[in-house]
């Protein structure tokens, strides 16, 4: 993966998958304007791809992930290859390996990860929104997984990551109902964390993205392992108990404590 974008075999040539980097914030676009970013295949495997190669990539301190043209974060699936891709129940399992490991990808990345959500988030948009820690949206911004209209059912990991994030009762609302929601209802039942007005969502973002770049590294990581681990209603071993005291051992926290009583900036190394 180069520095400037992650390269498809899109039959046209199209990148499908595009990164973006500043300093230690990487920014994963979903590159397919012309379909309002509606996933197809290649888009699927390549974004897996790209978030494999960043998870890796221990100089990065933050993830954005967002969709090209400023319309759509991504509006589903791509149904319109369907009949050639995925048409029955052999051809969906195989179109599903791709798809999970794109979320397991985002969900298993060491790093934060936000997804920066303007216009439309429908189907596998909002499934691959949900893997991310942060959701930040646009006012313009709409959520729905309208898959009864076409007689589709939600693969167990985007319920289950769903279930997760909104609890069962809004998880199918959505499904049920197949409506859209505004920004405003997203926020109340809990699927976004905050709205943003549309002229200065993208600076509040990636100030957002900033604050996380600034703080110490390992201790996100860890956040990230604790959170999930938190969710698990198996009990905590020993071992388990004593992990978050480990960061008492790093030369970052020794960095913070220092900082803290000289009143200056620390400079954290992930060490």
């Amino acid at each position: 993966m180069s520095e400037g974008s992650e390269k498809s075999n899109n039959q046209d040539n199209q990148d499908t998958v595009l990164v973006w980097r500043e300093d230690d914030i990487a920014t994963v676009v979903l590159n397919r304007p012309e379909k309002l970013n509606a996933f197809n295949l290649t888009m699927w495997q390549d974004l897996g791809t790209v978030m494999l190669e960043l998870g890796a990539d221990e100089t990065l301190r933050c993830i954005v992930i967002r969709g090209a043209g400023g319309r759509a974060f991504a509006a589903g699936a791509d149904i319109a290859e369907f009949q050639k891709v995925r048409f029955s129940s052999q051809q969906a399992a195989d179109y599903a390996k791709p798809m999970d490991r794109a979320a397991d990808a985002i969900r298993q990345c060491p790093h934060p990860t936000l997804a920066f959500i303007e216009g439309a988030c429908m189907g596998g948009g909002l499934e691959i929104a949900a893997q991310c820690d942060l959701r930040i949206a646009n006012r313009s911004a709409r959520f729905g997984i309208p898959v009864n209209k076409i007689g589709n059912v939600l693969p167990y990991p985007a319920m289950i990551a769903l279930v997760g994030l909104v609890g069962r009762s809004v998880t199918m609302e959505l499904l049920l109902e197949g409506r859209i929601f505004s920004a405003e209802e997203a926020y109340i039942k809990g699927l976004i964390g905050r709205i943003v007005e549309d002229d200065i969502a993208e600076a509040e973002v990636y100030n957002s993205a900033r604050r996380i770049a600034e703080g110490a590294p390992l201790v996100a990581r860890w956040h990230k392992k604790h959170s999930s681990r938190a969710q698990d209603a198996t009990p905590l071993t020993t071992e388990e108990l004593a992990q978050p005291f480990l960061c008492c051992d790093t030369a970052d926290y020794k960095e913070g404590i220092a900082a803290f009583l000289e009143k200056r900036k620390p400079r954290f190394t992930g060490a």
